[in-house]
């Protein structure tokens, strides 16, 4: 095998090895972006769940007051 071979070789060597963490980037880009849509949607159903909770809330004060007034004639 010659030098030229060598050099071949090792040049091929480096191209697959830059393909490969090419492709690595990519995943984790890949993976990055899956969490953060994740992460929104769980943002979402937390903003959900806490504006149903307040609703809730308000109904049940609002029932409580109204049977207070109805009460005392108010």
């Amino acid at each position: 095998m010659g030098i030229k071979d060598q050099f071949q070789d090792k040049a091929q060597d480096l191209a697959d090895k830059a393909k490969s963490r090419a492709g690595d980037k990519d995943k984790a880009r890949e993976r990055g972006s899956q969490a953060r849509d994740d992460m929104r949607e769980r943002g979402t159903q937390a903003r959900d769940e806490a504006s149903e909770r307040s609703s809730q809330a308000r109904d049940t004060a609002r029932e409580q007051r109204d049977r207070f007034e109805q009460d005392y004639d108010i």
